[in-house]
């Protein structure tokens, strides 16, 4: 049977700036990172302390998903500590932390356009 999510995919235009994003910014640690096809890699990434992986990789045709609102959440113990250390490293915000009554979730952007909720565990 089907035991969890392994990887979600990232659309991006660039993979190189956002394998430095993902990595540099966020934090995250290449897994894969092989060619794919003619000018493409698979870069899949992990997460540190999670089982889910992101995959920054753009399938032909799909090229109009970059720079779209992603279908998830990433989740933290302390949105607004992770919002201040994120935007430390240059990580740009259209949503501080704003407290609702299921949690605190702020939003966030990568390179290419695509935005992020960051939400409180639970």
């Amino acid at each position: 049977m089907i035991t969890q999510v392994k990887f979600v995919s990232i659309p991006v235009k660039d993979q190189q700036r956002a394998l430095e994003f993902y990595t540099q910014k966020l934090g995250f640690q290449v897994k894969t990172d092989q060619p794919m096809g003619p000018g493409q890699r698979w870069i899949e990434l992990s997460i540190p302390g999670a089982q889910t992986g992101v995959v920054l990789f753009t399938p032909p045709g799909q090229e109009s998903r970059i720079g779209t609102f992603f279908n998830g959440s990433f989740a933290t113990a302390d949105v607004e500590k992770t919002y201040e250390e994120l935007k430390a490293r240059g990580v740009e915000f259209v949503q501080p932390p704003k407290k609702e009554s299921w949690g605190t979730s702020a939003i966030f952007k990568d390179p290419d356009g695509n935005q992020f909720v960051l939400s409180s565990l639970g």
